[in-house]
């Protein structure tokens, strides 16, 4: 029952409204007294956050909560592509000629996802990699791979649940739900968009980053509700690692494929 509760607050609002009145509360002092039941519902790993569970003053601080630096190992082959994220690797597969791909029985075009016709062309044929973050997950947000940021930007204006049953029975939500996009170039020329999607409202992807050059593993930004990720590589950029498994869990720092 408490569970489901949770799952209500973090994921199943699109209604603008509604998500305003929940991050009110999340945000509010009032809301500390649920954390030590959300760890437990969870099972959140108190060891590994950044503070003590009786520091963070809301639900929204410990949802956001930073971990200790020796939390997350971060592969260092030159050659590697790691997780982005803490969360499950739903989905992973090849982009059509067309700029499309099929995920929970429906078609998604680059081109909305994206924008426009020229950034989707790019990834014609390559590969897209889907993470889902519940409620449970680490909610910061790194690098899979080094290079230099040529665009940024935000597109959609509503956000409907991205969880299964809204990947499901949503109108295509990971192309219509705000999403911001961070568009990097690696050091072999090639180039790979991470598409950050709102679940809540656009008050829930928060860039933390601001330079143009990317470490592998540097934190980028971060949701304040569950959320998705989304990767785009170009065609002939990435070799899955033998070790994934749809749908697998996943770790920040984590080896998924190499160049």
């Amino acid at each position: 029952m408490k569970k489901a509760i949770y799952q209500s607050f973090v994921e199943l609002s699109g209604n603008r409204f509604n998500s305003y009145l929940l991050k009110a509360f999340t945000e509010s002092k009032m809301s500390k007294v649920i954390n030590k039941s959300f760890v437990k519902v969870y099972n959140l790993n108190e060891a590994e956050m950044e503070k003590p569970l009786h520091q963070y003053g809301s639900l929204q601080e410990l949802f956001v909560r930073n971990l200790k630096s020796d939390a997350r190992v971060i592969d260092k082959s030159l050659d590697s592509i790691v997780s982005p994220v803490d969360g499950i690797l739903a989905d992973v597969g090849q982009i059509t000629e067309n700029c499309t791909f099929h995920v929970k029985n429906q078609d998604y075009s680059l081109v909305e996802m994206l924008g426009n016709k020229n950034r989707a062309e790019k990834y014609k044929e390559g590969t897209y990699i889907i993470l889902y973050l519940s409620p449970s997950h680490y909610h910061r947000i790194h690098t899979p791979v080094s290079g230099t940021v040529v665009g940024k930007w935000a597109l959609g204006n509503k956000s409907y649940p991205v969880n299964e049953l809204g990947l499901k029975l949503g109108k295509r939500p990971l192309s219509r739900n705000y999403r911001l996009i961070t568009e990097v170039r690696l050091n072999n020329g090639k180039h790979y968009s991470l598409v950050k999607v709102g679940a809540m409202n656009v008050n829930s992807i928060h860039p933390t980053f601001t330079g143009d050059t990317v470490n592998k593993g540097d934190e980028i930004g971060y949701f304040s509700f569950g959320s998705t990720v989304v990767l785009l590589f170009e065609k002939d950029t990435i070799d899955l690692d033998p070790k994934v498994k749809i749908p697998m869990d996943v770790q920040v720092g984590m080896k998924i494929g190499s160049f």
